[in-house]
């Protein structure tokens, strides 16, 4: 595991106590500790940074815009960012240190470590590494988030151009990354250090829709801890809430909560297991194939879910994702009565043929697909969502959707749960069924034997 600062958190917000779906009440303080603007950026760590950005390229139609690596001048580590709309991943995998040598300048992440790279991989897989969000002072974000009780992981550095960064631990070793523009440059690929991508290699036609993050969700071993760490230096409010009684099933469940900021488009989940259910909660499972807490899942925002899907699911057996297992025609069938005002008969055949869910609270209609996990270990995934309702205008008269429009899909948590099941069960089969070679050469060996 990556080594942990010892500090201890100092402040945690006072109160907290999961209360459930039904007794939860929605209030936005507008708290937060620091101008939070936007999510910025997700960066994923991995061994091989060129495979994985073509993989994710292809598969989620994400064009491949920029690069540092050593046509660029960096020795250190590739990294290649893919871009669809406002979302922006990184991937990003270490050059031997021997390359480096003592030029370690040359990294377009000034937090990049190979000792602390080669850790993470080792542990975790392919993983999320940092969650960016763009803030008004990343400078200011850094030192108001430690003096409340944030786990520091680098200082403020200006990377170059009025460009800062700075970072915090989250959970886990997933990282909440501070970036800041003093002066904004438009003509910026990414970050400093970062340049075009040759359209020849880049897949720049790619487009199935994608538009921006809406939530990276995290899984922990401590709920109220984490919960109460996170508020603590942010000042994020709870968004949303449910137990394993709202959204389990009759073989297990999770406890989960929705942080979110002042305009609630920057939104943080976090998930811990339940214990003492029939099979292992699926969030446990996690935590143990990931070695620890970390980045569970994003959900990215489709300006049209069934174009999104339709594109996707081309792709699914020549390189790109596959899916969770569809719901039974009877949860479709019952859409009309729930959702009949808001989805046209042809919409609803639409979402069962591509195995969409659908799910609506007071203000809003969510549709929602998700992967099956992306990497070799049954951890991280992607869910594609499309919100619908709570369309509001700013103080400029602009149209804008309202954040987490639609909830959480808390009604097709037991659908998803099922989904998750049936697959973990496949794991568990093939599991059962397999015999080494060798353990089968001496069963053979011994039924020879007289």
């Amino acid at each position: 595991m990556v080594e942990k600062t010892t500090e201890q958190v100092s402040s945690c917000a006072p109160g907290f106590k999961l209360v459930g779906y039904t007794n939860f009440v929605r209030t936005n303080p507008k708290s937060d500790r620091f101008r939070v603007k936007r999510f910025h950026h997700v960066e994923f760590w991995c061994t091989d940074a060129t495979n994985s950005a073509r993989r994710f390229s292809w598969g989620l139609g994400m064009p491949i815009v920029a690069k540092s690596d050593l046509s660029t001048g960096n020795m250190t580590h590739a990294s290649y960012v893919l871009r669809s709309g406002d979302l922006n991943f990184i991937f990003t995998a270490p050059y031997s240190p021997s390359i480096a040598g003592n030029l370690t300048h040359t990294a377009s992440i000034p937090t990049f470590n190979h000792t602390t790279a080669r850790s993470f991989s080792s542990s975790h897989g392919l993983a999320a590494r940092a969650i960016g969000i763009e803030v008004g002072d990343a400078e200011e974000a850094y030192h108001v988030s430690i003096a409340y009780g944030a786990r520091p992981s680098s200082p403020p550095i200006e990377t170059d151009k009025g460009v800062f960064i700075s970072e915090v631990q989250l959970y886990g070793d997933v990282v909440l990354r501070y970036v800041s523009f003093k002066n904004p440059n438009p003509n910026l690929t990414f970050l400093p250090g970062f340049e075009p991508m040759d359209e020849t290699s880049s897949f720049r036609n790619l487009d199935f829709g994608i538009r921006r993050l809406d939530h990276a969700v995290g899984n922990v071993t401590d709920l109220t801890k984490s919960v109460s760490y996170v508020k603590s230096f942010t000042g994020f409010h709870e968004f949303a809430e449910f137990t394993a009684e709202d959204v389990g099933t009759s073989e297990s469940g999770l406890n989960s909560v929705v942080l979110a900021s002042n305009d609630e488009m920057v939104l943080l989940p976090m998930n811990e297991p339940v214990y003492g259910t029939k099979r292992k909660s699926q969030i446990q499972t996690y935590l143990e194939h990931n070695e620890g807490e970390g980045l569970q899942h994003l959900a990215l925002v489709s300006g049209d879910i069934f174009k999104t899907l339709r594109e996707m699911r081309k792709r699914s057996s020549v390189g790109g994702f596959e899916f969770m297992p569809s719901p039974p025609p009877t949860y479709y069938k019952n859409l009309k009565t729930r959702v009949g005002e808001v989805l046209s008969d042809e919409q609803i055949k639409e979402c069962e043929e591509l195995g969409i869910l659908v799910d609506r609270d007071d203000q809003g209609v969510l549709l929602q697909i998700f992967t099956k996990p992306v990497g070799d270990r049954p951890t991280i995934f992607i869910e594609i969502i499309q919100r619908l309702g709570c369309m509001l205008k700013d103080e400029e008269g602009k149209t804008y959707q309202k954040g987490g429009c639609g909830g959480f899909g808390k009604g097709n948590f037991s659908e998803l749960f099922k989904s998750i099941e049936e697959y973990e069960k496949t794991l568990e089969t093939a599991k059962n069924i397999y015999v080494p070679p060798a353990a089968a050469t001496a069963v053979a060996a011994a039924a020879a034997d007289p």
